[in-house]
């Protein structure tokens, strides 16, 4: 099955990096342990995995790196080209002159030459800092999106990241970026799955040749307790139950089949490997139909960034909105 997967990759339309496999693995573990992730990354490689998600503000870049050089040490990989690894620039670092050293701190915390692919976390700048959850509001500065573009630019001329692109912007973030960029984003990572489809988002990015990645493909960030509209989808377990697949497999095989990278969080080894197998069978028009008319519910927004205390007051709330219309 693996092989089937190692197989399965899409070019990006900018940048120079190798073709992105079509699944990735997530790494944003609360709470986090260093070794549980180190652990669930060489378990994601022998099963199969070459694409991995990390960002500065999950505190994952290092067991990631130590988990690809140990990869490398025994074998396993034949080497760290093996691998596809995307990073992320956090909020209190998206600021112009923050953004090189980010990526070479990244870099040292992976223990790695380059990254695939870096990215703007959010659209969102917050003051210089240690990264925190949630934010203060009055911390919350304008965000500029030409000078961080930049640097990013930079960053790829550098060789240091093979790819740039962004993450959770909407096409209004994306019209204000593509009217600077001199080299335009390869990807666009934005919260995606049978719940929360992004029809607009996906047509316009298709349109200018901006890959889309998913994160919560499995509806996965509400650790508020309020269940999951994904997994706990009817829709889906009916769909499942008829291909004799997991409701996982039918939402990533859904998004696989609408040109998306869904990149999928578990540091369990069988859930790991169902999650790769999704390539050798088909959803057919009638799934589509019932997919397409599921009720939409979005669950990460910018607000969530930020404590409910304070005011903002350099910022306009309005610009922190990652719905799209």
């Amino acid at each position: 099955m693996a092989s089937t997967a190692a197989a399965a990759e899409v070019a990006l339309r900018s940048g120079n990096a190798r073709p992105m496999p079509a699944v990735g693995m997530g790494t944003a573990a609360f709470p986090h342990v260093p070794e549980t992730a180190k652990a669930a990354v060489l378990a994601a490689i022998e099963v199969g995995y070459r694409h991995f998600d990390t960002a500065y503000m999950y505190g994952t870049e290092k067991p990631l790196g130590e988990a690809v050089a140990e990869a490398v040490r025994s074998g396993l990989l034949a080497s760290r080209e093996e691998v596809f690894v995307t990073s992320k620039l956090w909020c209190t670092q998206n600021h112009p002159d923050l953004v090189l050293p980010s990526l070479r701190e990244t870099l040292k915390n992976l223990q790695m030459e380059y990254v695939d692919l870096y990215l703007i976390h959010w659209p969102v700048a917050v003051k210089p800092g240690p990264p925190s959850l949630p934010n203060k509001k009055e911390d919350a500065v304008p965000f500029d999106i030409e000078g961080v573009w930049r640097a990013m630019e930079e960053c790829q001329r550098l060789g240091l990241a093979k790819a740039i692109g962004v993450s959770n912007f909407t096409t209004k973030h994306l019209d204000k970026l593509l009217a600077v960029a001199k080299i335009p984003p390869a990807v666009n990572q934005v919260e995606l799955n049978p719940v929360w489809q992004q029809r607009t988002l996906r047509a316009y990015c298709a349109e200018k040749g901006i890959h889309v990645a998913a994160y919560s493909p499995l509806g996965g960030q509400n650790w508020d307790g309020t269940g999951n509209a994904v997994l706990e989808s009817e829709v889906l377990a009916g769909i499942a139950k008829a291909r004799g697949k997991t409701v996982a497999q039918v939402a990533l095989r859904w998004i696989y089949e609408q040109g998306v990278t869904p990149i999928v969080k578990s540091y369990n080894k069988e859930r790991l490997k169902q999650n790769l197998e999704i390539f050798d069978w088909e959803l057919t028009d009638e799934d589509h139909q019932k997919i397409s008319r599921i009720p939409q519910l979005k669950v990460i927004k910018g607000h969530g960034l930020f404590s409910q205390e304070g005011e903002f007051t350099s910022v306009d709330p309005a610009d922190l909105n990652i719905v799209e219309e």
